[in-house]
Formats: structure tokens, sequence, C-alpha cells
């Protein structure tokens, strides 16, 4: 399992003596220590800036890039559908996530700068977006729940505003309502996509 962080987290926050720099410092240490306390093996920062992602070429071929690198079966990434309320970072990651895929990962033209670095198209088979208000897929986490939590710890600068009772209480009661109809306790949800091309 590889992550991708396509920024650097620098503005999210309401602490007057931080500065952008240094904030990106501490979400990147948190971030790495949270891919520990998962299981994740290895962890890549595109540095772009909070707040500042554009559908553009260049976002997209670093995209790309990591998908050819990587080559994984399945990609999990933001909704860009989702309605309303939603960091504009998140759906244009989702969105630029999802034209990488289909075609630009997969098209042996497209890129051909990146065929010279010996990075070949690769075909990802699926793709799951969270933060879904069209859930077709609920994965029962009962037993892994306690690492979502652990994991969630690691990211302080960006909890500590909601106190972390409160928080593991409404993430709690979140999952459970995202398993209700299922044979499990707990779940998360997604919109699953299969690429059949």
């Amino acid at each position: 399992m590889v992550y991708v962080v396509c920024t650097s987290g620098d503005k999210g926050t309401d602490n007057p003596d931080i500065t952008s720099q240094q904030l990106a410092t501490i979400r990147e240490k948190e971030q790495k220590e949270a891919a520990v306390v998962l299981g994740v093996s290895d962890v890549v920062f595109l540095r772009y800036p909070d707040q500042g992602l554009e559908d553009t070429p260049d976002f997209r071929k670093a995209i790309v890039r990591q998908i050819r690198t990587y080559k994984p079966d399945m990609i999990v990434t933001s909704d860009p559908y989702r309605r309303y309320i939603w960091h504009r970072d998140h759906r244009i990651t989702g969105q630029v996530t999802l034209d990488a895929v289909y075609p630009y990962a997969r098209d042996l033209l497209a890129y051909p700068d990146l065929i010279e670095e010996g990075l070949m198209p690769h075909k990802v088979k699926k793709i799951l977006f969270f933060g879904t208000e069209d859930v077709n897929l609920r994965i029962d986490i009962t037993k892994t729940f306690h690492l979502k939590l652990a994991a969630l710890r690691c990211h302080e600068s960006q909890i500590i505003q909601f106190g972390i009772s409160d928080l593991e209480k409404w993430l709690w009661q979140r999952c459970q309502k995202m398993a209700e109809g299922e044979h499990f306790e707990i779940a998360e949800a997604f919109h699953q996509v299969e690429v059949a091309y």
C-alpha cells in the first residue's frame, strides 16, 4: 500500500503562531507516523500548496507518474462528485485521479517522456471513492477500527481543535451508520468503479 499525498496541508490551521512551512513539516511527520500504524510501505509527497490544487496537465502527469511507478490494481481517492461542502483540494484530487487512471496512465502515447523514463502504461482495475454520497460498497472494519483511530491520533495538528474523545465517538457513530443493514458492526463506505477499459 502506497500513499500519495497531493498537498502539503500548509494552510489548514487557526494557530497564529505557526508558519505555512512549519505546518507543512508537521503534517508530513504526522502522515508518516499514521502510515506506519497502517502498514503503508511508502508515502509520496507531491507538495502542491494547500488550497491551491487545480486540474492542470502538470498535476495530472504527477498522478500518472505515481500510477505508472507503483502499478496499483486499485486506487482509493476522494469522490469528485460530492455535492456542496467538500474541500476543494479533495474534489480536484478525485477528478484528476480519475482522469489519470483513464485514459492517461493507460495510454501508450500519453506522456511519451514518461515512457523514456521507463514508466510504461498501466491499467488500474478498480477505483474506490471515499467521502461519497453514492455508496455502493461497504467494507467491514470492525476488527481494524482501532487502527483507524490510532492513525487518526497521529494527525494531532488537524484534530486537536475537535477533542480526540469527541472525534473518536463521532467517528464510531459514523462508521456504525455506514454499516446499517449489513452483517457487521462498523464499516467504511465507498463508491466502487470497475475500470473496464
